[in-house]
């Protein structure tokens, strides 16, 4: 085991009310895993997850329970996955996932930010190929026997396992699987007694592109941009 690479973490929202926004993702996630599987956690096992992520960024209890109330009634907004794909300046890849009720909105919306800071948006299938989608589980190292688990979750998907750290700096272990075995490598935590800080997907870069600081501000913008459209859930990308 050891220091596992990801992606520059860039100072996302910085220029904005960041726990509006998660607070905001989480509950489409909540509506979208409640018309998915229902309303009880027990035994829908996204809904148990996304309500996990609210707790990691301390969104009140009261929040959730209305937001799955919300869900589950007569007026409840459809919101719809959709992925979109381009580069910004400088070749860097691009996954925008949204979660929208009008995608023709989003759609025009998103190309319009991109097209602002020198990218485009391009087709389906034009940047994907450069990503894996994986599940990937954040976990306190706190009293955790690391080596054990890590022999222990192998039997249940566990692809890679490594130190990481949270975004104020604290210790945190990372651990990743093949998305298909996102909720086997789930239940084993939770038969083990470990509730993870945040369980989701991502897409994971392959080959990440390193760039100058001045030409990474600036697709570092870019992206800040789009986490700041009301539709867009989260933004994946290749720079370094």
């Amino acid at each position: 085991m050891g220091r596992i690479f990801e992606v520059r973490k860039h100072a996302m929202f910085a220029r904005w009310n960041r726990m509006a926004k998660q607070f905001a993702r989480i509950a489409k996630d909540i509506n979208m895993s409640v018309k998915a599987g229902g309303a009880d956690p027990a035994s829908n096992p996204t809904l148990r997850r996304v309500m996990q992520n609210a707790r990691a960024v301390n969104m009140p209890k009261d929040k959730v329970e209305a937001a799955i109330k919300r869900a589950t009634g007569r007026d409840a907004t459809n919101y719809h996955e959709v992925l979109y794909e381009g580069y910004a300046p400088h070749g860097i890849a691009l996954l925008i996932e949204t979660a929208t009720d009008n995608p023709t909105r989003t759609v025009a919306h998103v190309r319009n930010i991109i097209t602002k800071h020198g990218g485009n948006l391009g087709t389906t299938g034009s940047v994907s190929f450069q990503f894996q989608k994986m599940g990937v589980f954040r976990l306190d190292p706190t009293g955790i026997d690391q080596d054990r688990l890590e022999l222990d979750m192998i039997d249940h998907g566990l692809e890679e396992m490594g130190e990481s750290s949270g975004e104020k700096g604290e210790p945190q272990l990372l651990l990743r699987c093949a998305f298909e075995h996102f909720g086997q490598l789930q239940e084993a935590l939770e038969a083990r007694g470990i509730a993870p800080l945040s369980a989701e997907h991502e897409y994971v870069c392959g080959t990440p592109t390193e760039l100058p600081e001045p030409q990474a501000a600036e697709v570092l913008e870019l992206i800040d941009k789009l986490e700041q459209e009301e539709d867009v859930q989260r933004v994946f990308h290749t720079l370094a």
